[in-house]
């Protein structure tokens, strides 16, 4: 009994023709290519042009929404690898920088950008903090764009002045490298680590050996917030061995604060995403005690301190000033 084949060609890959398509090729009694075919696969399948496809036949298209889809017998279609999209991102983001794209996009440069992939990335821990997926989905996203808008800033040799240009997938190549060399237990089965702990201690010393590290704090950014660059240090030097007496303390702000970070870490604790959520709460706070304070008819652009704590909302286990005890145990 004749049927009618329809292979459906991947729009990113079109000149790949899918395995599982060979033998429907090979015993068709005619092979049609539409228009979205190249002509290079065209040929290499025999096929004539057209757009319908007679019963024995196979019908090669790249439109995922071809009307022959609908009475066709068999569909293949090429499998799409994951991460095929990215291929899409990347296009898109060459386009918006080349003659012809977008001009605010086309003037942009690595400095002009910082600001950007410094928001972005607040952007999502925010999401994140809140568990929203949606928002999460769309930061990540955003964060993504950052990476591939200093990738194709960094392929045009007129910006990089005397420095070799790279691009996306140099970069793509170097962690698809970095990832593999630091997971020797999983690639190349020379080691065996059973634990997260035992792992991050491997991790020291494999980047201490590849970046040829002098320091135990070589390599932590010091643009990071002040709250995380504190614990950061504080968890670099702790793996040195470094005696917890030696950390920084002292009457002064700094020290206080840096010695508050430093317990917390050493206590198990991110000090980062302990001030953050207090600082959330008490944002939290401040807008419900103006919302109370306008529903009760005052102004709440012009509180005084009994209007404040009257309407200051009330949490389990905190005092009536809206204290949360002693932020040292934080």
């Amino acid at each position: 009994m004749a049927s009618r084949t329809v292979v459906v060609l991947s729009a990113r890959t079109p000149n790949a023709v899918p395995a599982a398509a060979l033998p429907a090729l090979r015993a068709a009694a005619v092979v049609v290519a539409d228009a979205s075919v190249s002509d290079e696969v065209a040929a290499a399948a025999g096929a004539s042009r057209g757009e319908d496809v007679p019963d024995g036949g196979v019908l090669l298209t790249t439109h995922d929404a071809h009307p022959m889809l609908a009475v066709a017998d068999t569909v293949i279609r090429a499998p799409e690898v994951p991460g095929a999209a990215l291929l899409d991102a990347v296009a898109v983001m060459d386009r918006l920088r080349s003659p012809g794209g977008c001009p605010w996009d086309a003037e942009q440069t690595h400095a002009s950008l910082l600001q950007y992939l410094v928001e972005e990335c607040y952007e999502l821990y925010e999401a994140i903090e809140d568990g929203d997926r949606d928002a999460m989905r769309e930061e990540l996203g955003d964060v993504l764009l950052q990476v591939l808008f200093h990738a194709r800033i960094a392929a045009e040799p007129g910006l990089t002045g005397e420095a070799a240009p790279f691009d996306i997938d140099d970069v793509a190549a170097d962690l698809v490298a970095k990832l593999v060399g630091r997971h020797p237990h999983v690639f190349a089965g020379t080691e065996t680590i059973d634990t997260a702990q035992g792992q991050e201690h491997r991790w020291e010393e494999l980047k201490r050996a590849e970046k040829r590290r002098e320091s135990s704090v070589d390599g932590v950014p010091l643009g990071q917030p002040a709250v995380a660059l504190a614990a950061k240090l504080t968890s670099r030097t702790a793996r040195a061995g470094l005696p917890a007496e030696l950390l920084p303390a002292g009457p002064g702000v700094g020290e206080q604060l840096f010695a508050a970070a430093a317990a917390a870490k050493l206590a198990g604790i991110d000090p980062e995403a302990e001030l953050r959520g207090a600082a959330r709460r008490f944002a939290d706070d401040v807008r419900a005690a103006e919302r109370g304070a306008a529903a009760a008819g005052a102004d709440p652009h012009s509180l005084d301190t009994a209007a404040w704590e009257r309407h200051w909302p009330r949490r389990p286990g905190r005092s009536s000033r809206g204290t949360d005890g002693d932020p040292t145990t934080a």
